[in-house]
């Protein structure tokens, strides 16, 4: 994992060195693993100075604190900007519009705050002059637990090619203190962890990634539904082509 850790931040630097000598890296700070961890590899990489923290609660977030502890751990500047009203806002505007009752936001509640907390990130990015980290790992992504254009997004990927145990164990080796590293896993708004609305564990899905190897044929079948229903989050965006006469 010592090795690992260098490559990654090896590559960081490799990344920024074609991007300007003053461009930032832009990285929203949830609090929990995956974007602790980047920050964490962003500064030993870039510097503290070249790292803004952008954090984007949804009016309340109960765990914000912990956002706040990972920002001064790692001294670097951040902005806290809530996305709130701008959900509130777009939510009934869609929803006067077409007619909708409560009921029929689900999918909208979850993947709506994730691509304005996105637009917020690019505007900070433009502000400061810089680029926007995808902090999703290859765990979420081969189940497509992420949003399209919302935190499945971003310039560049460090964490995409390792699983979520993998990750952890990065965390471990480069000395993140364990409230970090053993934070329950979760999207800040279901009041769920992903676990739970996975219907399996973290260890079981990255045993699979790594082996393919899993004993419960049902969770096998649902992994596989999963990642097969998901894949258009990963692939390039498919394109008519036209092939014009010379």
């Amino acid at each position: 994992m010592k090795e690992t850790i260098n490559k990654i931040i090896n590559w960081i630097r490799e990344y920024f060195a074609k991007q300007g000598d003053n461009v930032k890296a832009v990285i929203g700070i949830s609090g929990g693993l995956d974007s602790t961890m980047c920050a964490k590899l962003l500064v030993e990489a870039l510097g503290k100075d070249r790292v803004i923290g952008v954090l984007m609660p949804k009016h309340h977030q109960w765990d914000i604190d912990v956002s706040y502890e990972v920002c001064k751990l790692l001294g670097i500047k951040y902005y806290e900007i809530n996305i709130g009203d701008s959900v509130d806002a777009l939510t009934k505007e869609v929803g006067d519009k077409m007619n909708l009752s409560p009921n029929d936001y689900d999918v909208y509640k979850s993947n709506t705050p994730a691509r304005i907390r996105m637009t917020t990130l690019y505007g900070v990015c433009g502000l400061v002059g810089g680029r926007v980290v995808n902090t999703c790992n290859l765990s979420e992504d081969y189940v497509g637990y992420n949003t399209k254009f919302g935190d499945g997004a971003g310039d560049f990927s460090i964490l995409s090619s390792f699983t979520k145990t993998e990750v952890r164990q990065m965390a471990r080796e480069i000395g993140l203190p364990s409230k970090f590293v053993e934070k329950t896993p979760e999207d800040g708004m279901s009041g769920k962890s992903d676990e739970e609305k996975f219907g399996f564990t973290y260890e079981v899905l990255d045993h699979y990634i790594r082996t393919g190897e899993i004993d419960d044929p049902v969770i096998k079948e649902k992994i596989d539904r999963l990642h097969r229903i998901n894949l258009h989050k990963l692939l390039p965006m498919p394109g008519y082509k036209e092939t014009f006469e010379k």
